[in-house]
């Protein structure tokens, strides 16, 4: 009777339906935090990479591979924690890229345009020393680390400015793009700053676009004052390269200072590389960099960003931008595969998001960069016309009631710009948290909602604990 009893209790306590554990959750379980401190810190961001550029760039690059978009991971959604960072800037709702990423490198939020100053300062004033505030590659400079920078933007652009600059006004990257007043006042500009910063602070390895912004008119650049190259390559064991080829010879062993300037301006999408065989991909760039910055004993500081997201989100072109969510995760297998995860802080996030927005419609078999579609039927809007998958909330390729009928060849061509709701001459950002993935030392402190500037918190106190 007893016997009975316990069987009829325990058939009543088990479920039915109860499953053995996934083995994800067997990873969460055995998951222990390293509390230790980062010798290394390499902080990646994909500029405008909001969780829809997440989604949509994950589905395009699973599909891209054969396999089903939906349930594919990028690399960097496989680190162990995660959280959502909120990215108003000291003035906005939203913020633009300066305010942007110096939060993240500063602690510190300010006004758009600005970067590495306190919200105290005016846009196209000189921002006073007092207003300047140390970004965390400059603090690891003066705790005897290495820093550098990588970007398919203008090394001068606001983002990777972020890491050496100092400034109210973002815009001011060459001393030909300083006003007058400015340059009389004692403004630098972004370049000069980078280029001539002191020798605790200075960068040692910079990869990127702006060739224009460091050589003179008579070179065929920008600058009026002097060539910025050559005051680079006077340092000791430094190096200045223009082209792919010369950035892969590049002897890390022997070089202590390296800058890379491969396009006039911002490097092209990796898209358009075909074309342009001389012009390095970010993955290139970080294993570089870090092969460099590497070689001092006591770590480095690595910002890495995917500027390319951005500035084809703001043309609507998803296709470039989605593919350069895929280049950024490219970058951060690099970076996992070089660096030691015991002693190396990775953080993938965003500076703000875009307003690309993702409808229903399609079966999980289409591509996400076409026509909603149910298995392979139009699923139309009310007008009976097709529709895209994808699509924006503002930007140049607005399409009113009488445009014609798209088709699914057109949605799928590399220079296809998606729809807009608000036609302007460049989609804006949006203000929508952005979000967070982390490993190594101390990375088990990011997650929930946080503040941009916490992201900051964690890479100093990862950096500086005794």
């Amino acid at each position: 009777m007893k016997a009975a009893l316990c069987l009829a209790t325990a058939l009543i306590t088990t479920p039915v339906w109860a499953q053995p554990a996934s083995p994800a959750l067997d990873v969460a379980l055995a998951r222990t935090p390293n509390t230790g401190k980062a010798k290394n810190i390499i902080l990646f961001i994909g500029d405008g990479m909001g969780i829809n550029s997440v989604t949509a760039g994950r589905i395009m690059a699973g599909q891209a591979r054969g396999q089903d978009g939906a349930s594919y991971r990028l690399t960097f959604e496989t680190l162990p924690y995660s959280a959502f960072s909120k990215t108003y800037s000291a003035d906005k709702f939203v913020t633009d890229s300066a305010n942007g990423i110096s939060a993240i490198t500063t602690g510190v939020k300010t006004i758009n345009g600005a970067i590495g100053v306190d919200a105290t300062v005016t846009s196209k004033a000189c921002a006073l020393r007092a207003t300047h505030i140390p970004t965390i590659a400059e603090q690891a400079k003066r705790m005897g680390k290495s820093a550098g920078v990588v970007t398919t933007s203008g090394i001068t652009d606001a983002t990777p400015a972020g890491a050496y600059g100092h400034t109210s006004t973002r815009g001011w990257r060459s001393d030909s793009e300083l006003p007058a007043d400015a340059a009389k006042s004692g403004c630098v500009d972004l370049a000069r700053q980078m280029v001539e910063a002191a020798e605790d602070v200075r960068m040692d390895v910079v990869l990127g676009g702006d060739l224009a912004r460091f050589q003179t008119v008579a070179d065929g650049g920008k600058r009026k004052d002097q060539d910025l190259t050559k005051v680079w390559a006077a340092q000791a064991k430094a190096q200045v390269v223009t082209g792919k080829s010369a950035l892969s010879a590049v002897d890390a062993n022997n070089t202590s200072k390296l800058l890379g300037l491969f396009a006039e301006g911002d490097l092209p999408s990796v898209v358009d590389h075909k074309n342009q065989t001389e012009v390095p991909n970010l993955a290139d760039m970080t294993a570089k960099a870090i092969e460099v910055l590497s070689n001092d004993p006591d770590g480095f500081f690595l910002l890495v960003e995917s500027a390319a997201i951005d500035k084809w989100h703001h043309q609507n072109n998803a296709y470039r931008a989605l593919t350069d969510v895929d280049e950024l995760d490219k970058a951060v297998q690099v970076a996992l595969s070089k660096t030691d995860a015991r002693d190396t802080l990775i953080i993938v996030t965003a500076d703000h998001s875009h307003g690309l927005t993702q409808s229903a419609g399609s079966t999980r078999e289409e591509p996400i960069m076409g026509l909603a579609r149910n298995r392979g039927v139009n699923e139309p809007d009310k007008n009976g016309k097709g529709r895209t998958v994808l699509a924006y909330a503002s930007g140049p390729s607005a399409l009113g009631p009488h445009d014609h009928d798209l088709t699914q060849d057109e949605a799928l061509a590399p220079d296809f710009k998606q729809p807009t709701l608000v036609p302007l001459s460049s989609a804006q950002h949006t203000g929508e948290d952005v979000p967070v993935y982390a490993s190594g030392p101390q990375a088990h402190l990011i997650s929930g909602t946080v503040e941009s500037t916490f992201l900051y918190d964690v890479m100093n106190y990862a950096m500086s604990m005794k």
